[in-house]
């Protein structure tokens, strides 16, 4: 009889017990099983009280309703799996009658899209989902031909590399440095100073004066590459500046061998005022002619917002004559400020020096700035300029660009 009470004891707590703990009854059968567990006590022993009577009707009831809880929630997934299917035959319908939906959508989306309230909101939300996927394929797209276009770089590098090791190609390339120097440290002496003024670097942002340097750089690899280079100033550079810092950064060991003249003077205590023009494009005054006696400044700045009259300011401030390049003069300018960047003034400066010829010079300005050069009357191409602005987003714009196209011709 001992053994029979152990044995039930063990099925309630393995098969009953657990049951009613998932279906939320813990505390409805444990009285239940403590019925269970007394009345099965040993008769002949005394210590044990008269246990409680097993209430058949009630476990009846607690099994009853455990069923109809399992047989409901069978249900409801049925109408859950159901609703999903009918869910996805209307996505997949919509996909075929063309309509912006993704290829594939998850459970998860599914029921979103099930429960929101509208069709209009349906709708809105599998163009969602559909803007969301294309812009994934776009960004792999773009990964992998930035992976291609990787590869076909290191394939063209080590094409170079093996050019580079030849004996020939190198004699010529340290040759063409040693020419390249000689003419700098010749323009030392003999050359036309050019000025680049650094004194800007307090109305720029750390990542204007990156891009300032960056500019610089390219100007002194330019200058240094043409047959007549200018003797290139830094006026007003300070030591441990973020110019300074910067020039260290790009040149590194280089920076200590330029063969450029770095103070930390003016340039109107090194070259007198009469001599000094400072080419600004706030300035009123058009160049018109290069002049080999004078010394040209540069402001050292590059400012994304555009800020007018900073450049000019400074040069009334020392009483220096200021002058801009005459654009308006050979170009038909188009949109945009008529600001340039400092590399693209030094190619525009070199050429002039070389060859005296506007409109080789201005080839250097970006295209997308001027609609051509002009070689008709100013306020005849100036009408057309209007013309062309005013039928911008109307349907003749295609026959107006053609007709002035066939009127300028780009040189």
């Amino acid at each position: 009889m001992q053994s029979a009470n152990m044995l039930l004891r063990k099925i309630v707590r393995s098969s009953v017990l657990p049951f009613a703990a998932q279906h939320g009854m813990k505390k409805d059968l444990f009285p239940l099983s403590r019925s269970l567990s007394f009345s099965l006590c040993l008769k002949q022993d005394k210590s044990c009280e008269p246990s409680e009577k097993l209430d058949l009707d009630e476990w009846k009831k607690v099994m009853k309703s455990g069923l109809q809880e399992e047989v409901s929630e069978t249900v409801s997934e049925f109408k859950e799996l159901s609703g999903l299917a009918a869910a996805r035959e209307t996505v997949d319908m919509w996909r075929l009658a063309g309509k912006a939906v993704p290829e594939s959508i998850s459970e998860e989306q599914l029921k979103t899209f099930m429960e929101c309230p509208s069709k209009s909101a349906k709708k809105k939300y599998l163009k969602y989902l559909y803007l969301k996927e294309l812009h994934k394929k776009n960004n792999k797209r773009k990964m992998d031909e930035k992976r291609q276009r990787k590869l076909e770089a290191q394939d063209q590098a080590s094409e170079m590399d093996e050019t580079k090791r030849s004996p020939f190609v190198c004699l010529w390339s340290s040759t063409m440095d040693k020419a390249y120097n000689w003419r700098a440290a010749q323009s030392m002496i003999f050359g036309q100073p050019l000025v680049f003024d650094m004194s800007y670097e307090k109305e720029m942002s750390v990542r204007e004066v990156t891009n300032t340097v960056s500019q610089i750089v390219m100007s002194e690899s330019c200058n240094r590459r043409s047959v007549d280079p200018f003797h290139i100033h830094f006026c007003n550079f300070k030591d441990d500046s973020l110019y300074h810092r910067e020039f260290v950064k790009s040149y590194r060991e280089a920076w200590d061998k330029l063969l450029i003249t770095v103070t930390d003077q003016c340039y109107t205590e090194i070259f007198p005022k009469d001599k000094l023009i400072y080419l600004t494009a706030d300035s009123p005054k058009v160049m018109k002619t290069f002049d080999h006696d004078k010394i040209y400044v540069l402001g050292s700045m590059v400012d994304k917002s555009i800020k007018t009259g900073v450049s000019l300011a400074r040069a009334k401030r020392l009483g220096l004559e200021t002058a801009a390049l005459p654009l308006e003069k050979y170009l038909l300018w188009s949109s945009g400020a008529k600001n340039l960047t400092l590399d693209q003034m030094m190619h525009i400066l070199l050429t002039l020096k070389d060859t005296a010829d506007w409109k080789k010079a201005l080839e250097f300005v970006p295209k997308r700035k001027y609609c051509g050069f002009v070689n008709k009357p100013v306020k005849e191409l100036r009408k057309t300029l209007d013309l062309i602005n005013t039928l911008k987003f109307g349907k003749g714009r295609e026959e107006v660009e053609k007709q002035f196209a066939k009127n300028y011709p780009k040189r």
